[in-house]
């Protein structure tokens, strides 16, 4: 049987996709299989993102916050959004919500089968499983099949612990979610923590590093445990939940397709659609996705070409990043400066690829001319 998309890998990418999919009224038909090797039953991830309004999963969202704060040991900022909300989303609420919805199409078929390759013949997309091969129009591939080299000189990593804390006592201002608290030793690289609490007796505090490599499992848990003592002042409290991810950060190059036919196309990580500098990925997911479904919608063919203010905002993103990398300046530095320069909002707006020409250079201006000079030449030489 040949399908009309195959989306490989039902991560957040994938389902993010699927559910635009059968929430447009002539796609919706379509025959679509979803491949992944494992099922979507546990929480292993928090999504934070922020956008203006409601959005296409506001029915999931765990919480969100209008009031944000940002610290290091020279300054605290706390600032109100006045378009953004700053979201969060549990991913097991967001696998479970997609799902559900999608049991009511007979149409959509799910396999869970390890992929072993994705490839092209003639006018159709293969995918190759370890219980067979299956043929479609076009391919959504979410996988690491086709990902560029990740190292040392390219690359840094996000990494982080969190966990979801319970205190007997209200303890948190729900109102207040902590971007970034970069009171911490900074020797592995940029290190700072968030807070986002859910309630009075309730916060996820996670630990993030941007470094070359990753930590032992025990400092981790030992950074967590003397901020929440010692930043937090809490002593008595319950561990609800732990998770613990690496995002790359990466100069290397993630194509959108994988060969001149265009018929696999490669969307979230896989596609670069995770913001280097940063490492958010949902709300680029989200952009991503509904571009797809409009070139579906008009054409048929669902190839997203980037524009020419996506790829400044690319060139934006690497030259940050070479700066870290190249250890030019130091993570903490260059958010302090920027939070401490420019307004919080406009800071967002930029690292969401929705700021203008104006602001753009606001930010720019915000930041010592001699190190991102350098680093932007450097990556429009390169590409």
């Amino acid at each position: 049987m040949k399908y009309d998309y195959i989306i490989a890998g039902s991560g957040c990418a994938g389902l993010s996709l699927l559910f635009r999919m059968l929430k447009d009224p002539i796609l919706k038909n379509k025959k679509i299989l979803v491949i992944d090797k494992s099922k979507k039953t546990d929480n292993d991830r928090t999504w934070c993102y922020w956008e203006e309004g409601t959005g296409l999963f506001e029915a999931i969202v765990t919480h969100e916050w209008r009031r944000l704060q940002f610290l290091t040991s020279e300054f605290i900022k706390e600032f109100h959004l006045e378009n953004y909300s700053y979201k969060m989303i549990k991913g097991l609420d967001f696998y479970s919500y997609v799902l559900s919805f999608a049991e009511e199409f007979e149409n959509v078929v799910f396999k869970q089968e390890a992929i072993k390759s994705i490839q092209t013949e003639t006018n159709a997309a293969l995918v190759e499983t370890e219980n067979g091969k299956y043929t479609s129009d076009y391919v959504f591939n979410s996988t690491s099949l086709f990902n560029p080299e990740i190292n040392k000189e390219n690359s840094l990593l996000q990494h982080f612990e969190g966990w979801v804390i319970k205190t007997k006592e209200p303890t948190f201002n729900s109102e207040v979610g902590t971007l970034m608290d970069f009171r911490l030793d900074q020797k592995n690289g940029a290190t700072f923590m968030y807070v986002l609490p859910t309630s009075s007796t309730e916060a996820l505090v996670e630990y993030t590093l941007f470094s070359p490599a990753l930590l032992k499992k025990e400092e981790y848990k030992l950074a967590l445990k003397e901020y929440i003592k010692n930043y937090l002042h809490i002593d008595d409290y319950e561990i609800l939940h732990t998770e613990f991810g690496v995002i790359p950060m990466s100069l290397a190059k993630f194509s959108r397709t994988t060969d001149a036919s265009e018929l696999i196309i490669n969307i979230g990580t896989a596609g670069g659609h995770t913001k280097a500098s940063s490492g958010y990925t949902f709300q680029f997911i989200q952009k991503n996705t509904e571009r797809i479904i409009s070139q579906l919608q008009l054409s048929g063919n669902p190839n997203v070409k980037m524009t020419f203010r996506e790829k400044m905002f690319q060139w934006y993103d690497r030259t940050l990043l070479e700066v870290l990398i190249s250890n030019k300046m130091k993570g903490k530095e260059v958010f302090s400066l920027l939070f401490g320069k420019r307004s919080p909002e406009m800071i967002l707006k930029f690292l969401a690829n929705e700021s203008s020409l104006v602001d753009d250079i606001k930010i720019m201006s915000s930041l010592p001319i001699g190190p991102f000079l350098s680093a932007g030449v450097k990556q429009l030489k390169s590409n």
